[in-house]
Formats: structure tokens, C-alpha cells, sequence
């Protein structure tokens, strides 16, 4: 079996109930999240086997989160504890034309302190054959950059398959170094891209737009300056509005442009994390089926996500089918 592996730091998630701002509640709901832990819990919900790798606060609360990922069957044996709390963020969820609004506590989280020494890769990755990361983890501190540079060093010389969602967010990077060159170096020990024009233009420093045609050209132009990244893939959102988004994908293989149709995602439950299910689904696809239907997959995924409150993708593979052989009515299955 498929063995992936995912290294990132956990989260927990405080929101008001509903659609409320802070100001209107003195009630809050929690979830556990965190770009990785999503891919992990969404692999392993599709059946897949999955060790998720971090460092976690030595407390109840990180007892609850460490639980958590071991309630979906994600293996926490490669997490270490730390003294520092776990990392916090705080969720407005907007409705209809007023947007959500994310407010992070990380700065000084136990992953924050993360370093190459904490984490030992060889046992980590010991049967892994696929390794995940983002581009939020070296985007938090130099420990985050310098101990996945480690992992993604070991799993290339192990001949793992290595996606990367570069995930480029200007506000995380903070501690010195310099985004495009640190992405770029990491995309040296990857193999397959998940991402979409914003984040090439950063790391190739173009200027290309979102047709698709734009996507096959910068797709091209990333494969021959990474020479060890074979496929692009790139999820697509169209939004109506806050509660009505429409879903497509697309992928440059090197060899042919493949899109899927749009999804309508009519009302929108939660958004957060459905990009993380797009990838989930992804991955899970491409160890299963070919390219195209891992892609149509992993877009089946992120629609469905759309539809859980959490950060966390539920569903399981017959569910995502469903939706692929053109069930999206919602009716009872009975």
C-alpha cells in the first residue's frame, strides 16, 4: 500500500457559531486544521495510509489535537512535544457579499521552534512512498525551511514522489530569507506541482495571465528550470459570490493540457480547507488512476469540502464518485 507522509504545523481553529462576527458572540466552536494535516486526514479518510510529522504542545490541548488526527487514522508517531502552546487562528465566517475574515497566533507556537535535529527523517519516511509539503512551512521560521529541506533531501535519494502546494502567502514570510529563492530550492527535491498562475509567476518571475494557454506556457517554463517536476496541476475557483463558488481543474502532464468541467457549489458550508481536499484528492488519485481522474477526483473532493464545517474533508471515495458519475442533485441515498 501507498504510504504518504506529511510535514506541517497543526492548528487549532476558534469561530463564533454560524455565520456571527466575534463582536455578536460570546460563544466560540473549535476545529483542528493546518494546510498538511488537512492533505493527511483527507488521504486517510479515502483509505490511505498516512504519518503526519510536527511538533505539538505538550498539553491537553495537544493530547485533543494528537487524538484527533489518530480518530481519522493518521500515524502521530513521528510528532514531537514541545512546552511552546499549540498555534491558534481566529475564523469570521462571511455570507453572501461580506467576505470571511482570518485573524492567526502563531508567531510563537510549538511548531514555531521546529529544527532539522527534532525530527529523524529516516524513520519518518521508513516505507514512505509519497511525501507532501507547502509552502506555508518554510514560509513560518528557518527551522520549518531547514528541517523539510532535510526530508525532501532523504525522500529524493529514496526515490519518493514529492507534491508541493507552494501556497505563497507574502504576510507568513518574516524571519529574513527570501520567498522565491527558498520555494525555489525546495522545488529542486519535488516531482509534482499543485498550483496555479499566482504562485509560478512568484517563483519564475513572470507575468503570466490565467488563460490557459498562459497555464501551458508557464507550466512549460516551470518543468524546464525544475527539471525534476513532471506534471502541473491547478484547481480553479470562480466566485459568484461568498456562498456560491463554481470549481474546475486543470493539469499540463508534459505531454497534453486536460480540464475538467465546473462544479457548482450553489451554498457554500465552510471554504477553509478546500484546497487542501483538492489536493488530498489529488494525490490520492494519481497513486489510484491516471492523470485525468485524479484530477477530476481531487476537483470532486474540493466541491465536497465545501459542504463540511472544518477544515477537514469527511468524505470517502464513494462519495467523491458519486459526485464524478453526475449525482449532485443531494438527494437521500437510501
Amino acid at each position: 500500500m501507498n504510504q504518504t507522509v506529511t510535514f506541517g504545523e497543526v492548528l487549532m481553529r476558534l469561530s463564533p457559531e454560524g455565520n456571527k462576527k466575534f463582536i455578536q458572540s460570546n460563544r466560540l466552536e473549535f476545529y483542528f486544521g493546518g494546510t498538511e494535516v488537512n492533505v493527511a486526514i483527507s488521504i486517510a479518510n479515502f483509505g490511505g495510509k498516512v504519518r503526519h510529522v510536527s511538533s505539538i504542545s505538550n498539553d491537553f490541548i495537544g493530547d485533543t489535537a494528537i487524538s484527533y488526527l489518530r480518530k481519522f487514522g493518521v500515524s502521530t508517531s513521528s510528532i514531537v512535544r514541545s512546552k511552546r502552546p499549540l498555534g491558534i487562528y481566529f475564523l469570521e465566517v462571511g455570507a453572501v457579499m461580506r467576505p470571511s475574515s482570518i485573524s492567526y497566533n502563531r508567531s510563537h507556537s510549538s511548531f514555531s521552534e521546529i529544527k532539522p535535529e527534532m525530527v529523524d527523517w529516516d524513520k519518518s519516511l521508513k516505507h514512505c512512498t509519497w511525501f507532501h509539503w507547502t509552502g506555508i512551512t518554510p514560509a513560518l521560521c528557518e527551522g520549518g525551511y531547514l528541517t523539510l529541506k532535510e526530508g525532501l533531501k532523504l525522500a529524493q535519494k529514496m526515490g519518493v514522489e514529492v507534491s508541493v502546494d507552494p501556497t505563497y502567502r507574502s504576510g507568513l514570510w518574516k524571519y529574513g530569507t527570501d520567498a522565491r529563492e527558498t520555494l525555489s530550492d525546495l522545488l529542486n527535491y519535488s516531482t509534482i506541482f499543485i498550483g496555479g498562475i499566482n504562485e509560478m509567476n512568484e517563483i519564475l518571475g513572470t507575468d503570466y495571465n490565467y488563460s490557459n494557454e498562459d497555464f501551458i506556457e508557464a507550466s512549460k517554463q516551470l518543468l524546464k528550470e525544475f527539471p525534476t517536476i513532471k506534471k502541473t496541476f491547478d484547481k480553479i475557483r470562480t466566485p459568484i459570490n461568498a456562498s456560491w463558488h463554481k470549481i474546475r481543474s486543470r493539469m499540463w502532464n508534459g505531454n497534453e493540457f486536460r480540464e475538467t468541467k465546473d462544479l457548482d457549489i450553489t451554498h457554500i458550508v465552510d471554504r477553509i480547507g478546500t484546497g487542501d481536499a483538492f489536493a488530498g484528492g489529488l494525490i490520492y488519485g494519481l497513486q489510484n488512476f491516471d492523470d485525468y481522474k485524479a484530477m477530476e477526483f481531487g476537483a470532486a473532493a474540493c466541491a465536497l469540502k465545501h459542504t463540511y464545517e472544518g477544515d477537514v474533508n469527511f468524505s470517502n471515495v464513494d462519495e467523491v464518485m458519486n459526485i464524478l458519475g453526475g449525482n449532485t442533485s443531494g438527494r437521500f441515498n437510501r
